[in-house]
């Protein structure tokens, strides 16, 4: 029986390809990584966005409600209603209005 010793042998690579095999290694830990912290990235981005989108929102209204109010105070009523309160009277031939053109 010939008893033969199984050498080893080994590869050896060039530099050029120990550089490849350490970018793939690389980008294939990193590229998860990056995935999961853009995917984290974008959920805090659209919390914002629906948080901006519900100030704008309750911001709408109470511009709506402002509004109304305004309309109803400078409603002719409730300027007689002043006038006769601080003993003015209504002219209606002193009224001018103004263009904003």
């Amino acid at each position: 029986m010939n008893k033969r010793r199984k050498v080893k042998k080994r590869v050896k690579m060039s530099k050029f390809e120990r550089l490849i095999y350490t970018f793939a290694i690389v980008l294939a830990i990193s590229a998860p990584v990056t995935i999961v912290f853009s995917q984290a990235t974008l959920s805090q981005i659209n919390f914002e966005v629906e948080k901006v989108k519900k100030e704008i929102k309750e911001q709408t209204k109470t511009n709506e409600s402002l509004s109304m109010k305004i309309n109803e105070l400078a409603s002719l009523d409730k300027i007689e209603e002043i006038a006769k309160e601080e003993g003015l009277s209504y002219n209606n031939d002193n009224i001018k209005t103004v263009d904003e053109n």
